[in-house]
């Protein structure tokens, strides 16, 4: 008589076990704080002051840069910080820091990345989806998307980064 109660509490012992890592794991992807976000169109460069530039390429400290993926190698992204430059024959576009200027960061893109693209999730820029209020992505997509389409060219993005890593890329439109 005791075997089906010992088995009933082993049974019910996993369940707990399984929910919980579950939870656990859910509760990692949705733990970045809210940081606030720069202007979409901001025409100065984002400072880090806690950045020491004069070491070796790393991370960004948590928060959202106005930015651009330069460069990526393997899941490791490098990114600097742009700002919108008006122009007098066209709206403008977004610059990043001069040459020799050594404003460049280097993060691993978390593997739960959100990605809100502002041109669908196909490789190749599609249609647009972009918030009615701003020119901010709104279209989630895979992060095999945002690798392969931002090794492919630069878009200016919104890039949060915690705790070392690049939790969201959300793109900017630009005519």
């Amino acid at each position: 008589m005791n075997n089906p109660m010992r088995t009933l509490l082993a049974g019910a012992a996993a369940a707990a076990v399984v929910l919980t890592a579950g939870t656990a794991a859910n509760a990692a992807t949705t733990d970045v704080p809210k940081f606030k976000a720069p202007k979409a169109f901001g025409t100065t460069f984002q400072t880090d002051p806690k950045h020491d530039f004069t070491k070796h390429i790393s991370s960004r400290h948590d928060g959202i840069l106005r930015g651009l993926i330069t460069h990526l190698s393997g899941s490791t992204a490098e990114y600097t910080p742009v700002k919108w430059k008006k122009g007098t024959v066209t709206e403008g576009q977004f610059v990043t820091p001069p040459e020799g200027d050594v404003m460049a960061y280097s993060s691993p893109i978390a593997k739960n990345v959100v990605f809100l693209s502002a041109f669908g999730c196909k490789v190749a820029e599609g249609e647009l989806t972009i918030g009615k209020k701003d020119a901010l992505g709104v279209k989630s997509c895979s992060r095999s998307i945002l690798i392969k389409r931002h090794k492919r060219a630069a878009h200016p993005s919104l890039i949060t980064v915690y705790k070392g890593e690049i939790v969201k890329v959300q793109e900017i439109y630009t005519p």
